[in-house]
This record gives C-alpha cells, sequence and structure tokens, in this order.
C-alpha cells in the first residue's frame, strides 16, 4: 500500500513539472501542440488525488503506523488539499482550450502548491517507512 501512495505522489510530482515546461512555452491553446499531453497529465493527476487521503489511511492501518491518531489528523488536510486541488484540475480541464496562461495560473495556485508540499512531506514518510521495513522482510 506504501507503493500506491509513492505511485500517486509520484504521477501528482510529474504533472506538477510537466505544467511547468508547459507553462513556460507561452501556448494560445492545447490544439496541436507538439509538448502536448497536457491535458493526459492533469488526467492522471486527477486519479492520483481522488481517494488519496483515503489510500494513505488505509496504508496506515495496513502498515500499523503509530500513532494513528496523528496520521489521521494530517490525511484530513490532506483530503482537504486534494479535493480543493482536484476542483481546479478539473475546471481547467473542462475548458475547450488549455494556454500555458492558463496552466501558469494553475499552477500558481496555493490549492496545489499546499497539496504539492503535503505530497513532499507523505512521500517522505513512505519512503522512510519502507526502508524501515526492508530489513525485517529481508532478515525473515
Amino acid at each position: 500500500m506504501l507503493a500506491d501512495i509513492s505511485a500517486r505522489c509520484n504521477t501528482i510530482e510529474e504533472c506538477y513539472e510537466f505544467m511547468l515546461a508547459y507553462a513556460a512555452q507561452g501556448l494560445p491553446s492545447d490544439e496541436g501542440s507538439h509538448s502536448g499531453g497536457i491535458r493526459e497529465y492533469l488526467g492522471r493527476a486527477v486519479r492520483a488525488m481522488s481517494g488519496l487521503a483515503e489510500s494513505c489511511a488505509t496504508a496506515v492501518k495496513q502498515e500499523r503506523l503509530e500513532p494513528a491518531q496523528r496520521y489521521q489528523a494530517f490525511f484530513a488536510v490532506l483530503d482537504r488539499d486534494a479535493r480543493d486541488s482536484l476542483a481546479a484540475v478539473e475546471l481547467v480541464l473542462a475548458q475547450p482550450t488549455i494556454s500555458s496562461q492558463l496552466i501558469d495560473n494553475l499552477n500558481a495556485s496555493i490549492h496545489l502548491r499546499a497539496l504539492l508540499t503535503d505530497l513532499f512531506l507523505v512521500s517522505e514518510i513512505a519512503n522512510t517507512q519502507r526502508r524501515a521495513a526492508k530489513p525485517l522482510a529481508s532478515g525473515s
């Protein structure tokens, strides 16, 4: 389950990196764009954001991470930030064209930045937990 969380985090982070590059191109529209794929990246990010907090909560239970109440409190924050970011990304995806300026404005969204900061924290915790579990798994 920690691998699922890491994959979700990576997908959202990759989308953000692609959005930075897309925004820098000054494109008036995504139609016929050589860089293309903005809708694909945003779609993958939508799927990764959907149910993110629930996936994290399930991992905490499965991995028996403690103190569970601290994780749950943080996942309430993560859920809000993911839902807010999801609303912004879905609004952009609903537009007939996606310009570089629109993506630049999405990049600047405090909601998306908050989610990314949450993800950096969650990714590091998941990576630390996986590293800690490896010696136990290999020693069995």
